[in-house]
C-alpha cells in the first residue's frame, strides 16, 4: 500500500450498527480513516465520488437505492483515472446473500457483526489494497484487470438478486386508456427506466407502465433479457450490432427500433468479442 492511510465511507440506514462498525473498524484498523458515514444509497454514491474512499463498507439494504445498486452505479461513473475501491457488503442473512458472497471474492460481514469476522476482513481489504498498489506501479493493464475481476463479481451478486425469482413473466397488462393492452413480452425490443414510469418498446409502439425496473428484473428471463445499463433491459435477440467508439465506450443497435443505446461499463463484458 502506498504511504498514505486508506480511507473508508460506510454506507449503513441503522445509526447504531453504523457507530458499531465505526468503533469495530476503529479496534481492528487503527490506521483507517473513515472519512463519512451514510444512511441510503443515493449519499453513498455522491460522497463516494466527491471523496474517493478506498474502501466502501455497504450495507445491502438501505431505503430508496441497495448497496448493491449503488455500487453498480459508482462502477459506471467512478474516474478512470482512479482505482476502483474495495468492496465489503454488510447484510443481514437472506436466501442469496452469503451464497452469492461465497462465490464471489467481494467480502461480506454478516449482523450483528463479530469482531473475529471483521478482523479476517481487515485482512483480506488490506491485500487487496496493497496488490492495487503494486498494480499502480506496474502497469495499467493490471489496474484494468482488477476492475474488470470487481465489475464480474458485481454482475454475478446483481444477477443472484434476480435468480431469487422463479416465475418469470409471460405477458405484460399495460393499461391504455380505458382498455388494457396484453403484451406478450417476447415482443418488447428494450425496457428502459424513466422517472416513475419505465417505458416498454416493441418495434411499432410504445407503452408506459409504473412498475419499477427493480421489480420487473426478477420476472425477467436473463437469458432472453440483458441488463446493459442501470436503467435499461434489453432482449438479446433484438440486438444487431454491437460498436466500440474511439473512447472504448459501446453502443448497440436494434432490430425494429431507431435507436441507439449505450453499454455501462458494468455490463461491457456481456459483449467480449469487442
Amino acid at each position: 500500500m502506498s504511504n498514505h492511510p486508506a480511507t473508508a465511507l460506510i454506507a449503513e440506514d441503522e445509526p447504531l450498527l453504523a457507530q458499531a462498525l465505526q468503533a469495530e473498524l476503529a479496534r481492528a484498523w487503527p490506521a483507517l480513516r473513515v472519512l463519512a458515514s451514510v444512511g441510503d444509497g443515493v449519499s453513498a454514491v455522491a460522497q463516494a465520488l466527491q471523496l474517493l474512499p478506498d474502501v466502501l463498507f455497504f450495507d445491502i439494504r438501505m431505503p430508496g437505492q441497495s448497496g448493491l445498486d449503488a455500487a453498480a452505479e459508482l462502477a459506471d461513473e467512478w474516474p478512470h483515472d482512479k482505482p476502483f475501491p474495495a468492496l465489503v457488503f454488510v447484510t443481514a442473512y437472506d436466501q442469496y446473500a452469503v451464497q452469492a458472497f461465497e462465490a464471489q471474492a467481494v467480502d461480506y460481514l454478516l449482523k450483528p457483526l463479530q469482531a473475529a469476522r471483521l478482523e479476517k476482513t481487515v485482512s483480506k481489504v488490506q491485500l487487496a489494497l496493497s496488490a492495487r498498489a503494486s498494480a499502480a506501479i506496474n502497469s495499467a493493464a493490471e489496474q484494468n484487470g482488477a476492475l474488470d475481476q470487481t465489475l464480474d463479481q458485481l454482475r454475478h451478486l446483481l444477477a443472484a438478486t434476480r435468480a431469487t425469482e422463479s416465475s418469470l413473466l409471460k405477458v405484460l397488462q399495460i393499461s391504455v386508456g380505458t382498455s388494457i393492452r396484453m403484451v406478450p413480452v417476447g415482443e418488447v425490443v428494450y425496457f428502459e427506466a424513466a422517472d416513475k414510469y419505465v417505458r416498454v418498446l416493441t418495434a411499432g409502439h410504445e407503452y408506459l407502465i409504473r412498475t419499477p425496473l427493480k421489480e420487473l428484473l426478477p420476472q425477467l428471463d436473463a437469458q432472453n433479457f440483458w441488463q446493459i445499463h442501470r436503467g435499461t433491459v434489453v432482449q438479446a435477440g433484438a440486438i444487431e450490432t454491437v460498436s466500440r467508439d474511439e473512447s472504448g465506450k459501446l453502443t448497440l443497435s436494434l432490430r425494429g427500433r431507431p435507436e441507439k443505446l449505450a453499454v455501462s461499463r458494468l455490463y461491457s463484458s456481456l459483449f467480449r468479442a469487442l
